[in-house]
């Protein structure tokens, strides 16, 4: 089995002299796969025509060909990485792209409303406010306990379900704090009252194992760019064969109408070489071992709870089970409770001290959240932890 740690630096651009632990946030991609798309933008630069508007997707200025679409061999690859078949699924330039797509979707009606944890992602409650505005819906916000054990944030969706809950964004992978929840849990307790589940799936595929049908849930969003190692930006929307009816790109063009994959595949002219190289992403992941992979990230990231809490003398209430390869852990009262003092550390870990990582306010406190992945160790977090604890 390949060993993991900082030697495995020499496979990606990340500046050698800086510790990356923000992955969470902002992807890397390997080398490997920047060459691959590198190759894709020349071969396209050799015939963009050609290649845009008579290989890429379905919808072809010319004669009709028998060639799978690039799109959809590409489509079909990581589909398969997810457990789905290519024809439910769709690029999009990122997660909070399909949430947006996929929520349009939804027939609001005044007086309907939206159900969406405390935990989701910023941008998301802001596309979920947004349109519940649009339509005169409503927005519930389901209060998820800290910590949430899988059978309390059960609970909490339910009990915000009212009789004009029409649908429930979930988090796979909550953002800040960085938990797993037990969505196919939550998916069947929404489905059995008759509300849709629209998943945000940001940190998911690639972070852990995913296989969205057995999910039980109507459409699926996530990220490729982070934790699939795939370049930036690329994205995924999974929808449901009965939800891809009126399920429009955020970008209506020349597919419209022409099926759910059609009208994706093709929003106009862009650089698709994100998209096309995701494969080279995955095969490297697979190269690698996908669960040596994910339980290195695992296991770096449950270390680091415990090393950070026991040096700063703060205390990780999540179990195990919930943490997947990022961990949230609180930060002791004196270094601030602010925004404001979260902005002032993570700018001085960065430039002071040479290390980025996501540092935010959260329940009254500051909260670092620790992405672990193969290029790190245990040495970058003991250095996170002596930063730190320096300015106590």
């Amino acid at each position: 089995m390949t060993s993991f740690g900082r030697h495995m630096l020499a496979h990606w651009a990340l500046d050698p002299d800086t510790i990356y632990l923000n992955h969470g946030t902002v992807g890397a991609p390997p080398r490997r796969v920047l060459a691959a798309q590198q190759a894709i933008r020349d071969e396209i630069e050799r015939q963009p025509a050609r290649f845009l508007l008579r290989e890429l997707s379905s919808t072809l200025v010319g004669r009709a060909t028998t060639r799978v679409p690039r799109l959809r061999q590409a489509a079909a690859v990581v589909a398969e990485f997810v457990g789905a078949r290519g024809a439910d699924l769709v690029f999009v330039d990122n997660a909070t792209a399909g949430m947006n797509a996929a929520l349009r979707s939804v027939d609001l009606r005044p007086g309907d409303e939206i159900v969406v944890a405390d935990h989701a992602y910023g941008a998301v409650a802001k596309v979920a406010g947004f349109i519940a505005r649009e339509r005169g819906a409503a927005v519930r916000t389901a209060a998820l306990p800290w910590p949430p054990r899988p059978a309390a944030a059960v609970a909490a969706v339910v009990g915000a379900i009212g009789p004009r809950t029409r649908v429930a964004i979930v988090d796979h992978v909550t953002s800040e704090s960085a938990l797993v929840l037990p969505l196919a849990a939550i998916a069947a307790a929404c489905r059995a009252r008759g509300v849709a589940v629209l998943v945000d799936g940001a940190h998911a595929p690639g972070a852990i194992p995913v296989d969205i049908p057995a999910l039980g849930v109507d459409w699926y969003s996530a990220n490729l760019h982070k934790w699939a190692w795939s370049p930036r930006s690329c994205g995924v929307l999974w929808a449901a064969p009965e939800r891809q009816t009126g399920l429009h790109a955020p970008v209506i063009s020349w597919g419209l109408d022409q099926g759910f994959t059609a009208e994706f595949d093709w929003p106009g002219t862009r650089d698709p070489s994100p998209a096309l190289a995701a494969p080279e992403g995955i095969a490297f992941m697979r190269e690698l071992g996908v669960e040596a992979v994910q339980g290195y990230d695992h296991a770096l990231a449950w270390q680091a709870g415990q090393v950070l809490t026991e040096r700063w003398g703060t205390t990780l209430v999540q179990e195990e089970s919930q943490i997947g390869t990022m961990v949230t852990v609180p930060l002791p009262a004196r270094v601030g409770t602010t925004r404001e003092d979260a902005a002032r550390l993570r700018d001085a870990l960065l430039f002071e001290e040479r290390i980025e990582v996501q540092l935010h306010e959260f329940r009254g406190g500051l909260w670092v959240r620790v992405s672990a992945q193969v290029y790190n160790d245990l040495a970058d977090v003991e250095r996170l932890a002596e930063a730190v604890a320096a300015r106590l």
